[in-house]
């Protein structure tokens, strides 16, 4: 009898310790978001009012889902809320453009704008979705708000590098597969790739450090930008092979150059691309606009006429098919005889139309702080003047 109480207790003793573990083999995930949370429940379902919540979230969702179902949109959205951040309201934001007339109707499911980056539970509840995606922080932050409120939450993510970043095609095939959209998210994964691909033949054969030094200038991040605002590792300039003068930082990504090093760095600048988000900034009256107009001047590209205008591609985060345009341009602007078959706004229609179904090339260039579009500017002291 004592015999078999040992067995009996010892097989306990092994179940206690075996069956957890299977059990967690058995309910590994497959399928999970940016954060690495499972989304297996969800996979098959049909959602049917969606709110779309932090910086580049209702952007993801524009190119991939039905606005349709949306039930609520963030203040900086809909240009009818009483009270909204309004600091991008002169810059192109295609997926706003094309959808003004939707998001205008809907309620509001939180504030929005780089000034305010937290999830408002109320808010979001008063729409009464049945499916939250988000671009807010981390799996805990994700975790504690579907808790919270008792709704999935989807996390997506954009990443550092833009429209060619693996987290966007990441973040479309997880949409994709949500929303029962597979075929919309591979298409436009497919274009992604096929027009970073046609770039890349045109300057196959030429030695980077060779060829003109090129000045990435005026990013925007989080609302800021200016002059001194850039990159070292700058997304469009390496698939198109374009010399950025600026290398030797301590870390990449966007950030302000030394007023010093971007001295040092002028006389051999020989193109500068500005993005058009710093325009205004340098345009401004103020007791700086001295220093910033020196600053400019002394380039070589001022004298030698080689300034060109790039659309803002990061406004309340990253335009993805601005960010794609500007790829294009830069490269014609750079490499004029191997990009003498591309026509700029051509491309605006063809990318515009096919990441959001509209052509939006007369918007995007009538916007006030576009400045009138993708140009080179060919007199920057009449272009600067106040």
């Amino acid at each position: 009898m004592k015999k078999l109480m040992l067995i009996i207790t010892i097989m306990a003793l092994l179940l206690v310790l075996v069956v957890p573990f299977v059990g967690c083999s058995d309910k590994e995930a497959t399928f999970v978001d940016m954060e690495g949370r499972s989304l297996d429940d969800l996979e098959g379902k049909t959602f049917e009012r969606v709110v779309c919540i932090g910086a580049g979230a209702l952007r993801l969702y524009s190119y991939i889902g039905d606005v349709s179902l949306l039930c609520g949109v963030e203040a900086i959205d809909n240009t009818t809320a009483e009270v909204r951040p309004a600091m991008f309201d002169g810059v192109s934001r295609p997926y706003q453009m094309a959808n003004a007339e939707v998001f205008n109707t809907l309620p509001i499911c939180g504030k929005g704008g780089p000034n305010d980056q937290a999830a408002e539970p109320e808010k979001i509840l008063a729409c009464n979705p049945d499916i939250i995606i988000s671009e807010y922080g981390d799996a805990s932050v994700a975790n504690a708000l579907q808790e919270t409120l008792g709704i999935p939450v989807v996390v997506v993510h954009t990443g550092s590098n833009g429209v060619f970043d693996e987290k966007v095609t990441k973040s479309f095939t997880i949409l994709g597969k949500i929303f029962n959209k597979q075929d919309r998210a591979n298409e436009l994964i497919n274009y992604i790739a096929s027009e970073k691909a046609a770039i890349e033949e045109k300057v196959k054969n030429i030695e980077v450090a060779s060829q003109k030094k090129v000045y990435i200038c005026g990013l925007g991040n989080w609302g800021t930008t200016d002059e001194l605002q850039t990159a070292q590792n700058y997304a469009p300039f390496n698939i198109a092979k374009i010399n950025n003068i600026v290398t030797g930082l301590t870390k990449d990504g966007i950030q302000p150059l030394e007023s010093e090093k971007f001295m040092e760095l002028a006389p051999e600048m020989d193109i500068i691309i500005m993005d058009a988000a710093a325009v205004k900034n340098i345009k401004k009256n103020d007791e700086k606009r001295a220093g910033r107009m020196a600053r400019l001047e002394a380039t070589k590209a001022w004298a030698d006429g080689e300034i060109y205008l790039e659309m803002a591609y990061n406004a309340y985060y990253t335009n993805l098919e601005i960010a794609l345009i500007n790829t294009w341009f830069a490269a014609k602007s750079v490499y004029p005889t191997e990009f003498a078959d591309v026509d700029v706004e051509a491309k605006t229609t063809e990318i515009t139309t096919k990441f959001l179904g509209k052509d939006l090339n007369a918007q995007i260039k009538a916007k006030p702080q576009s400045f009138g579009g993708y140009q080179k500017i060919t007199d920057p002291a009449a272009f600067f003047a106040i």
